[in-house]
Formats: structure tokens, C-alpha cells, sequence
């Protein structure tokens, strides 16, 4: 699937970051460019491609501070310079533009829905949100951003792929040391997904292409992307059971929004040598995809890739109905209505002034 992206605010560029830097590494080709967006200046050092800053008429390339409704402002002023940086890259090549943007922050979360409102309203090829919800630790500011970005962008984008950050995150990490590995991991993923039907090494006995990502994510809404591997055997019927294990963990365990597992469509990619996928592996697979979801619309194909490991790849759209979708968004409700009952309740240092208590002299 050839795509152009667009990071927006600090995560979202470096998510972006890792995402070229896996295409460049591994010779997929499939990422044709990318730009980065951000209203603090010191977050786009670092970016090794285009990089547009935003708001500097208002914050001075400091940031918006986590206000993502100063994070939309900025972007509808600046808009037209973001979207001229864009003119030339997206091609009749591109099949897609993906927005890249951590939820949880002020820039991304509140500059991602403006831009890809913008976005669909000038380009004829779909328009995707890649997003990353914030972890539970990342304190109320962080929940209520993406509780209202989510709703914004589900809306406006032709669908947003999510990412849970405390799906990724191992016990112990530190923040920083957390977000690096889920990029790594998220790149690995959504890096495959957009190879899938690209001109790669070897020939596939049922070629995955960008079409049947497309018709996938055709309804809109929300999501999931699930990967699990496992080491291959040297031929196909040694691999059967390899394909069918790597599936139900891919599925089960291994999603980017963890127990999403009903949705309105699926697509199953498994990847490896040519001679060692085995037909009936995957569509055996296949059907047990169909069955978990409870979707009639599951696709499968193979992926060529030159290794010695075997991979389940499974996209899933349409997964509102997810358990940990429900109690993010009561999450982000609970850190509203705790916002206003603290801004409700009376400062301490009034009661040294009021009339209720007299004075003893």
C-alpha cells in the first residue's frame, strides 16, 4: 500500500520516525513520504524528513502545554502551510494518507482531527488516523485529550487504527523506555500491513494487495492491528500448525487495542518464505478468524518475505463494541467530571475571609 504520512505532534513524529525508518530498513518501498507537524520546535529537531512548525504566532515554537483545544487552533491558522508542504508529495502514486498522532497530548490530539478533516476534503484516496491512546498512568489531562480526539477523528477519518499503549508497555519500563519499544513494535506492524502487496521477493500463491486493506477498513469507525510470529519450519505442511498458533495469538493476545476481538471486518496476512506458507494452514485460519469475530468478511493472503520466521497479520475493522474501548472512553468521562468537581469545590484560602465565622476580638 503505497502511503504518505503526516506525524503530528511529538509522538505522532516520532511514531512517524520509526515507521520510514522500517520501510527504508527492510526495502518495502511502500511509504513514499512524510512530513511532520508539530508547535514545539525542540520536538522536530530530530525529524529526518520535512518538518513543518505551527503556531508560532501564538506560542513562540514552545507548544501548546497538553491544551488541545489551543492544539486545533493552531492548526486551522496554520493549515494552508501544512497543506502546501503536502503539494507534490502526494502523488497519483499515493493510495492512502495516514495522520500519525499521540491522543493524549495538546498538539496531536487537537491538530490531527483539523487536518484530517481538511485532508479528505482535498485528496480523493482514503484518509486514516493512526492513533495512540494514552496509558492509565499518564494522568487526567492525558484521558480527557483523547477521549475528545478519539470521537473527533472516528468521525472525520475514513478509520482510525488505535494503539494502546498499556498493550505494549512491559512492567517495569520506564515512560520513555515504554514508547520506544511500542514504536518499534507498532512500526514492525503497520510497516508490514502497508508492504502487503508491494513488489517484494518471491511470489505469492494468493497476493494480499492494498485493495483488500481498503475494503477492510471500508466501515469506517475504529481499527485494531494484531501481529504474532514464530519460527518457521522448512516446508509448508510443516507449518500448519505454526500458522493456526500464530493467528489465535495474534488475534487473542497480540492486538494493538487488546480483547477486540468482534468486528465487521477482517484481514488475515500471513508472511513468510513462499514455499513455506501452507494453503490449507491459512485458510484453515481464515476460518477460524470468521468464527472468533463473527464477521462474513474476512480476507486472507500470503505475504513473501525473506525469513526465517513465519508471521499472522490480522487487521480488524470496525471494533467499537471492544470491552477496553468502553472503559477508556469511562475513563475519560471519570477525569472530566473530576476536573469539574474540582473546579466546583471552594478555595481553602476563602475561609480566612468569609462572614460565616465572627472574629473573637
Amino acid at each position: 500500500m503505497k502511503t504518505v504520512l503526516i506525524g503530528v505532534g511529538q509522538a505522532g513524529g516520532k511514531l512517524t520516525r520509526e515507521l520510514v525508518a522500517f520501510d527504508d530498513r527492510m526495502g518495502f518501498g511502500a511509504i513514499l513520504d512524510a512530513v511532520a507537524v508539530n508547535s514545539a520546535e525542540a520536538d522536530l529537531r530530530d525529524i529526518p524528513f520535512e518538518t513543518i512548525l505551527v503556531g508560532q504566532d501564538r506560542v513562540k515554537g514552545h507548544g501548546v502545554g497538553g491544551d488541545n483545544e489551543l492544539g486545533a487552533e493552531v492548526m486551522q491558522a496554520d493549515k494552508r502551510e501544512v497543506l502546501s508542504a503536502l503539494d507534490g508529495r502526494v502523488t497519483a502514486e499515493a493510495e492512502a494518507i495516514f495522520v500519525v498522532a499521540g491522543l493524549g497530548g495538546g498538539t496531536g490530539s487537537g491538530g490531527a482531527p483539523v487536518l484530517v478533516k481538511e485532508l479528505k476534503r482535498i485528496y480523493d484516496v482514503p484518509v486514516y488516523a493512526l492513533g495512540i491512546l494514552p496509558g492509565d498512568d499518564e494522568g487526567a489531562m492525558y484521558q480527557v485529550n483523547a477521549g475528545r480526539s478519539l470521537k473527533t477523528v472516528a468521525r472525520e477519518a475514513d478509520s482510525l487504527l488505535l494503539v494502546d499503549n498499556d498493550a505494549f508497555r512491559s512492567s517495569g519500563e520506564s515512560l520513555e523506555q515504554g514508547f520506544d519499544a511500542i514504536n518499534e513494535a507498532i512500526a514492525q506492524r503497520i510497516g508490514l500491513l502497508f508492504a502487503s502487496g508491494e513488489a517484494v521477493e518471491g511470489v505469492a500463491e494468493s497476493v494480499v494487495d492494498s485493495s483488500e486493506v481498503i475494503n477492510t477498513l471500508r466501515s469506517g469507525g475504529i481499527a485494531a492491528l494484531g501481529y504474532a510470529a514464530a519460527e518457521s519450519a522448512e516446508d509448508a505442511e510443516g507449518n500448519i500448525n505454526a500458522v493456526m498458533s500464530t493467528t489465535r495469538r495474534a488475534l487473542l493476545t497480540g492486538t494493538s487495542l487488546p480483547e477486540a476481538t468482534e468486528a465487521d471486518a477482517a484481514l488475515l496476512v500471513v508472511a513468510g518464505k513462499p514455499d513455506t506458507i501452507p494453503r490449507k494452514g491459512v485458510e484453515r485460519a481464515r476460518r477460524w478468524v470468521e468464527e472468533e469475530t463473527g464477521s462474513l468478511q474476512v480476507r486472507g493472503g500470503d505475504f513473501p518475505l525473506d525469513s526465517g520466521r513465519i508471521a499472522s497479520l490480522i487487521l480488524l475493522g470496525g471494533v467499537e463494541r471492544s470491552d477496553r474501548l468502553e472503559a477508556f472512553m469511562q475513563r475519560a468521562k471519570d477525569a472530566v467530571e473530576e476536573a469539574e468537581a474540582a473546579e466546583e469545590r471552594e478555595d481553602p484560602a476563602s475561609a480566612w475571609s468569609n462572614d460565616e465565622l465572627d472574629d473573637l476580638i
